[in-house]
């Protein structure tokens, strides 16, 4: 069997050095006598070269053809790495995802992992070989290649790791998880461990440690991860464990800020006040596969009418504006609103205080920053608010709820 699943992103095979950097990390583990295994992503920059290449001749994301063209970049890696591996004097062979056998559903460029068939590497394991695989793809049904969009190798890690029953561990470019943006706050802290559910919450409000699916998965498999540099010297790191929350000693009220950028909001107002009017909007959006993020309903000011807002990313508003052409609730009129962005604040103690509004209100007011909508969760509260008051909110909200000094604050 498999103990430890290392998975290596873009920056961390840049090229040779930074794959001989990495192999060293693997063979650091190896030498502990833990039976590894790699997974490996495309060289920094690669994939938007092959995507680049692609569209030059007509194709794009969501093809046949260009998943074949993208599944590339990660097969090259997951060779070099197996070299790497070798020249060290470790047994090492790379998988493309036909030998490793993980199986996938759904559309090109979004596929989704349906299975994997652990008898490859479990044999290796059992020969003293290290597998390396190609991450972000996997084969479908008939036999082809699909890709699991952005940051698909971080899934490939966690699903391979879910399946062996091994632990996760994400090597990158940063030393953890951070409280926020240390590009935004220098006095962002590094997190020692943080919950999956605190994990996911940041990663889907746009930290970009993890891809969100990976987290989900994780969360669902109960796969303990450890996010660390690939920069560090082998058995240096620290990192960020991410793991269950009964495993987490200190209960933090907040444990960080996340932002995305680009964001529009739109607006439909004097909706009829039927019950299937809601239903009918958001469902035409789930057919062409537009997310929808904040959503809010109130009173109109005209009898049996609603508005209803809700936000998009910028680069779907015009899809989402089209959709409503026809699924509008019969509303009287539909505006939008761009240049908008969202800033977030996670923790698994929000729900036991009562002034986690207020904090955020008052924080971000005394800057004068204008809340457009808010939603919250029993983790999370958003704001959605201009792009270009992004980092004054960050910085005042990593203040205001403690986390300038500690990690985790609260």
């Amino acid at each position: 069997m498999v103990d430890i699943v290392m998975k290596f992103g873009g920056t961390s095979v840049a090229d040779a050095a930074r794959i001989r950097a990495s192999a060293a990390l693997v063979a650091a583990e190896a030498a502990t006598g833990a039976a590894v295994a790699v997974v490996v992503s495309a060289m920094a920059g690669e994939t938007d070269r092959l995507i680049a290449l692609a569209e030059q001749l007509g194709g794009g994301l969501g093809e046949d053809e260009s998943d074949v063209i993208l599944s590339s970049g990660e097969q090259v890696s997951s060779a070099l790495m197996a070299l790497a591996l070798k020249e060290k004097g470790l047994k090492a062979q790379s998988f493309q995802a036909w030998q490793s056998a993980i199986w996938v559903d759904g559309a090109p460029g979004s596929a989704r992992i349906s299975g994997f068939d652990t008898a490859a590497v479990e044999a290796a394991a059992k020969a003293g070989v290290i597998p390396v695989f190609a991450g972000f793809q996997g084969i479908d049904a008939a036999g082809r290649v699909r890709t699991l969009g952005r940051g698909g190798t971080d899934l490939s890690a966690v699903a391979i790791a879910a399946a062996l029953g091994a632990r996760c561990d994400i090597y990158t470019d940063v030393d953890g998880v951070y409280t926020t943006d240390p590009r935004i706050e220098p006095k962002a802290q590094r997190i020692d461990a943080i919950s999956h559910d605190e994990m996911l919450e940041l990663a889907a409000q746009g930290a970009k440690v993890l891809q969100t699916r990976s987290a989900e998965m994780a969360k669902a498999s109960n796969v303990p991860l450890r996010v660390l540099s690939s920069f560090a010297e082998p058995g240096t790191a620290i990192g960020t464990r991410v793991e269950d929350e009964s495993r987490i000693a200190e209960r933090r009220i907040v444990s960080g800020v996340a932002y995305t950028r680009d964001q529009a909001r739109i607006v439909l107002l004097g909706a009829s006040d039927r019950p299937a009017v809601a239903a009918e909007i958001f469902g035409a959006l789930a057919d062409v596969d537009i997310g929808v993020d904040m959503i809010v309903q109130g009173r109109a000011r005209d009898a049996g009418t609603v508005n209803i807002e809700f936000s998009v990313d910028r680069r779907e508003l015009d899809r989402a504006m089209s959709v409503m052409e026809t699924a509008h609730g019969d509303a009287r009129e539909i505006i939008h609103e761009t240049d908008l962005a969202k800033v977030s604040v996670v923790g698994l103690g929000l729900n036991r205080r009562a002034d986690v509004a207020r904090i955020l209100f008052r924080a971000l007011g005394a800057k004068g920053i204008d809340v457009k909508v808010i939603a919250t969760s029993e983790i999370r509260i958003s704001a959605l608010i201009a792009n270009d008051a992004v980092e004054n909110a960050v910085r005042a909200l990593h203040s205001a709820y403690g986390l300038d000094d500690r990690a985790g604050g609260g």
